[in-house]
């Protein structure tokens, strides 16, 4: 026959483990007595807040923490609503009752675990939840507890606690509920005979701490715990009498009543900066996902790959309870260098509530985040010119690696600084906007080099035919740049295009704007001989070249480099071969420039004697200074022997000529 029965719990092994398996860390246990002690405070201003009558009403709302070291006793009293003797059995006696859901759905206060429906029963309790809460002076919506595991942590650190409890409601006696956490507990009422002083509201936890775990009996260990984990909860926590959380939780603040002067402490505060932030971005947010964020752009920037080039990340709060310090799911790496809060309503969280569940809240506010701090940057950028330069200066190492971030493409491309060839030095920088503002008529792409440096770059024998044509030119001095190029394609209908790879043809469409002598053209005869010539140095290099031939983009230098099949570019080619451990040298295409001085007198040497020494001589070092230029070149030495002989032959010609 069909039978249905219920699932049954081996009590003492489901403790053990609560108390063994479920945190990764033992400090833990605090952040959840704490927070159910916040949970506690927040149900009574509930109470308060809609003209109950409450037992000692002129109790302040606060938490204390005590230690009794002798006795190894750690002490977390709170003066808020306190559970009857029921209420202790009910809520410290039934694993995974949580209280505080109870006592939001009786009251129509948020939704049940998770968003679950809310349960029909109702009571309320302090201590039996393992999570936190925050301020909500009318409502108590931001009460958090859920799961109703978190007062058992306390096991980890004690092999007996003692619960003594004084509920809200005027005339109600107090209780004490015991338990060495092996699977039962005792209770009975508060008459002083059991070493007790009772309330005279609210709840006191007395954890009598294991020996291995003497460190929670320190008054500095405490306190470093209550600032990590719960700094921001709206009631003064004390530790021997001495405020702990002092600072407010800014986030949770309307914008317009909070000062520069807060936000730049907090940011302090943060960051352990002794600057002020470069700016602030406070936001709240309500669609598609609620939560709070409180973010800041530091003054200077960090090693990309430097020792801290792994801590980024956001600090993630759920109704101002620490739950994970930077969290890199709320932001992307090229945001990384942004600093702050988030602080979001209903997340789902592991039982522990120290790690996240997979879901699409967290990469909802991850996009949601990465839009808001785009758009501060647009504005930034489109308000204060100088003000976004010295944020580029600081972030735009970190912030190029956007180039994948496929969804806000634009955006990214947008916010892209680059020194140019418009500009008057390196400290210059345009954004592909201002490019294309200055863009030569019926130009359609985007010119960019890559280089070490600004000098490097203009004296590239590739930049010549632009220059020639007034064509600008982004300079890119990282080796990033050239894949933010590769990545994007194109921007606004202009194609993005390395200089290399430049078609003649395109180029000549554009009028010459530079005032200077042209050489004269070559003799039909003088042609003929110069492809002779062509022929002869692609014979001296043999296959280190694909081949040598006429250059149509040079003016000024002698000789260049091209890759053969115009895909890669040298600079990237390199990188590349880095990446590889590849040290062998590429094989290239020769491109000389017929007009320069240098070739013409070739010419005329090799027409007298193909064979003549200097033919060879000359050839060699066309090359290996184009190698030079290129980076390739490994060993000089030859090169250099072989610029003295040239010098010692000029010189001598010279005292010659000149009859000296």
């Amino acid at each position: 026959a069909h039978e249905t029965h219920e699932f049954r719990t081996e009590v003492q092994k489901l403790l053990h483990i609560i108390t063994h398996s479920l945190y990764t860390n033992r400090e833990i246990f605090l952040r959840e007595l704490v927070s159910n002690a916040s949970d506690a405070l927040d149900k009574l201003r509930f109470f308060q807040s809609r003209g109950d009558t409450v037992a000692a009403p002129d109790l302040p709302l606060d938490i204390a923490i005590t230690v009794d070291k002798d006795a190894r006793i750690l002490r977390i009293a709170d003066t808020g609503v306190g559970m009857t003797r029921q209420e202790l059995i009910d809520n410290l006696g039934t694993i995974a009752r949580s209280g505080s859901e109870r006592f939001m759905a009786e009251h129509g206060i948020g939704q049940g675990l998770n968003g679950a429906p809310r349960p029909d029963a109702a009571t309320n309790d302090s201590a039996a939840d393992g999570e936190a809460a925050s301020a909500a002076p009318q409502d108590a919506a931001s009460i958090i507890g859920r799961f109703g595991v978190g007062f058992y942590s306390v096991f980890m650190v004690a092999d007996k606690v003692r619960v003594t409890s004084r509920s809200c409601q005027p005339g109600a006696p107090a209780h004490v509920w015991e338990s060495d956490g092996s699977g039962s507990f005792s209770v009975a009422e508060a008459d002083g005979e059991n070493g007790t002083s009772a309330p005279a509201r609210g709840t006191v936890i007395e954890a009598h701490i294991k020996d291995d775990a003497s460190e929670f009996l320190e008054r500095h260990r405490l306190e470093s715990i209550v600032r990590k984990h719960s700094n921001f909860l709206p009631f003064p926590i004390m530790v021997e009498g001495d405020r702990v959380n002092t600072t407010p939780a800014l986030w949770r603040e309307p914008k317009f009543s909070v000062t520069p002067q807060q936000y730049e402490d907090f940011y302090k505060y943060l960051t352990f900066d002794a600057a002020a932030p470069l700016e602030t971005i406070h936001v709240s947010v309500d669609a598609p996902v609620q939560f709070t964020a409180l973010l800041f752009v530091p003054p200077h920037g960090q090693e990309l790959f430097g020792m801290g080039r792994d801590r980024w990340g956001l600090d993630l709060y759920v109704r101002r309870v620490l739950i994970q310090r930077e969290n890199k799911d709320l932001l992307p790496e090229y945001l990384g260098f942004v600093k702050g809060v988030v602080d979001t309503e209903d997340l789902p969280l592991n039982i522990s509530r120290e790690t996240l569940q997979e879901n699409v809240v967290i990469r909802k506010i991850g996009q949601t985040v990465t839009k808001q701090v785009l758009g501060h940057l647009e504005k930034l950028a489109a308000a204060d010119a100088d003000k976004y330069a010295e944020f580029w200066r600081s972030h735009g190492k970190v912030f190029k690696l956007g180039h994948t971030d496929w969804a806000n493409r634009e955006k990214f491309a947008a916010l892209l600084r680059c020194n140019t060839s418009h500009h008057d030095d390196a400290r210059g920088l345009s954004s592909l906007d201002d490019y294309i503002g200055r863009a030569r008529e019926g130009q359609k792409d985007i010119w960019y080099i890559s280089a070490p440096n600004r000098e490097a770059a203009r004296l590239n024998p590739h930049l010549e035919i632009f220059r020639k044509k007034g064509l600008e030119v982004l300079f890119l001095y990282e080796p990033i740049d050239e894949f933010v190029m590769d990545a994007l394609g194109s921007y606004k209908d202009f194609a993005l295009k390395a200089v290399e790879h430049a078609d003649a043809a395109t180029l000549d469409a554009f009028p010459t704007v530079e005032d200077r002598k042209e050489a004269e053209p070559l003799a039909e005869s003088d042609a003929a001989a110069f492809d002779a010539l062509l022929a002869r140095m692609k014979e001296l290099l043999g296959d280190k070249v694909t081949e040598v031939r006429v250059s149509h983009r040079l003016s000024d230098s002698p000789a260049c480099l091209v890759s053969p099949d115009g895909t890669v570019t040298s600079s990237m080619e390199k990188l590349l071969k880095v990446m590889q451990r590849d040290e062998s040298i590429p094989k290239k295409v020769l491109e000389v420039n017929r007009d320069h001085p240098i070739l013409r007198n070739l010419l005329r040497i090799h027409k007298a004697d193909p064979a003549d020494p200097m033919v060879e001589s000359a050839t060699l070092q066309l090359f290996e200074a184009s190698l030079l230029l290129e980076g390739y070149l490994a060993d000089p030495h030859a090169l250099v022997g072989r610029l003295y002989g040239l010098l010692e032959q000029a010189g001598g010609w010279y005292a010659e000529v000149k009859k000296l």
